[in-house]
């Protein structure tokens, strides 16, 4: 099967089973959208949910937490993966937003990347979910289901990126981010997965990258 027509199928079966896939992480507006996607590098999304509600309770915008203290912010999100390191990037990005953007989110992907701890993945999440741009933020868990079913050649996230976005419409692209993360969860793990009984895998994937599975399980 071409990688066009692999594409189209699985983009009507990933519409069927997630027609309207929510945001995962709690926020309540760009900025806590922000922090929450900083804090999930190395971190699952349901450990980032329970650690948010405290810190944002001690500060719920830029203001307020450029005032706190880096040990209080570490305090905070402990039980998360590089919490030293995040705490010192969302203290430093918190002064940034309040000294050169009045405290709000900067609405581009140049001027978010530049932000401390805001790497390409982490801007492009929040272009997506937050200003509507079209984006397809690739983390580690959509370039493995990527590379599974043959969409992307790619030896990394970039180039898996540029591949999807060759193969999927535009106007889709933040729906499949979510719906891939979603369909992985479900359906498709990364330790212990018999590609062979996956609902996509089955038949996307090639019968080199079906046995190169088996012999690493």
């Amino acid at each position: 099967m071409k990688r066009q027509d692999k594409a189209d199928k699985i983009a009507d079966m990933l519409k069927q089973l997630y027609p309207d896939p929510p945001i995962p992480l709690d926020h309540s507006d760009a900025y806590t959208l922000l922090v929450a996607v900083l804090l999930s590098a190395q971190c699952t999304d349901e450990r980032v949910n329970k650690v948010t509600p405290g810190l944002f309770s001690l500060a719920d915008n830029p203001h307020d937490m450029a005032t706190l203290d880096v040990s209080t912010i570490q305090g905070a999100i402990k039980s998360c993966g590089l919490a030293p390191t995040k705490a010192k990037n969302i203290s430093k990005l918190s002064t940034i937003l309040v000294d050169e953007y009045q405290g709000e989110v900067p609405d581009t992907l140049k001027q978010l990347e530049a932000l401390p701890g805001v790497g390409h993945k982490t801007a492009s999440v929040v272009m997506a979910q937050w200003f509507g741009e079209p984006s397809f933020p690739v983390d580690t868990h959509i370039h493995r289901l990527a590379t599974r079913w043959g969409l992307t050649s790619g030896k990394n996230v970039q180039q898996t990126e540029k591949d999807l976005k060759k193969v999927f419409p535009k106007q889709d692209w933040n729906d499949l981010h979510l719906q891939i993360i979603y369909f992985g969860r479900e359906y498709c793990p990364a330790r212990g997965h018999d590609l062979t009984t996956c609902p996509i895998c089955s038949w996307a994937a090639t019968k080199k990258r079906i046995a190169m599975e088996q012999k690493k399980n």
